[in-house]
């Protein structure tokens, strides 16, 4: 249960309320890693929200995005009242698809509105928007996921090491003094856009649940 999770000391439970655009990464830490650095520096580039979960345990445990739930959080519970839409960061790991990215979640049309991004910006990497293409377990579709709860619902965006890793110097981006690696830079920026430029075009009232903007 989230709530014993959150009881260890090695386990930090982050939260900033800004706007009603949210990301998250509750699978920080030692556990996914640097998802948790790439949601905290997008939010903070975009003035967003940004709600996560960071082990330092070098044995992290491993819990489904079903069993993160807001009655057992008050910060969650929080979070996930204040956004309108929510991006959640997730890292994962297939041999034959070591520089594909995921975009998984109900709202499609923020999918494919990242996915414009992140293409134009990391060409040497594949963005999959097809559901149908993607590991069934991976694509975000759970009506419990978090990701799901908001008004607009979200994006859940599976990273895999490829991106994550930093090719120069052999290790995790911005893992014990490893340093920032250049690709995962540009994927913040990206994020950081995303949001921005998503936000800029919202409507008053709420999108519903898989309605998107024009691509930009």
């Amino acid at each position: 249960m989230l709530s014993e999770l959150l009881a260890r000391r090695d386990v930090t439970e982050e939260l900033v309320l800004r706007s009603r655009f949210g990301f998250m990464a509750y699978h920080g830490g030692t556990l996914e890693k640097t998802t948790d650095v790439i949601a905290r520096e997008a939010a903070q580039q975009a003035d967003a929200s940004y709600y996560g979960v960071v082990q330092t345990a070098e044995d992290p445990v491993h819990f489904p995005s079903t069993e993160v739930r807001p009655a057992h959080s008050d910060s969650l519970g929080r979070f996930l009242d204040h956004v309108e839409v929510v991006v959640t960061v997730h890292g994962y790991g297939r041999k034959q698809l070591m520089r594909t990215v995921l975009l998984g979640g109900r709202n499609r049309g923020l999918a494919e509105h990242v996915a414009a991004l992140a293409r134009a910006a990391l060409p040497e990497y594949a963005f999959r928007t097809e559901l149908a293409s993607m590991p069934k377990e991976l694509t975000g579709q759970h009506r419990r996921n978090p990701v799901n709860l908001p008004p607009q619902q979200g994006l859940q965006i599976e990273l895999p090491p490829g991106l994550r890793w930093h090719h120069g110097r052999r290790g995790w981006s911005d893992d014990d003094g490893i340093g920032r690696a250049p690709q995962v830079d540009a994927f913040i920026d990206v994020l950081a856009r995303s949001a921005a430029i998503w936000m800029d075009c919202a409507p008053e009232s709420p999108l519903s649940p898989g309605q998107g903007f024009p691509e930009v």
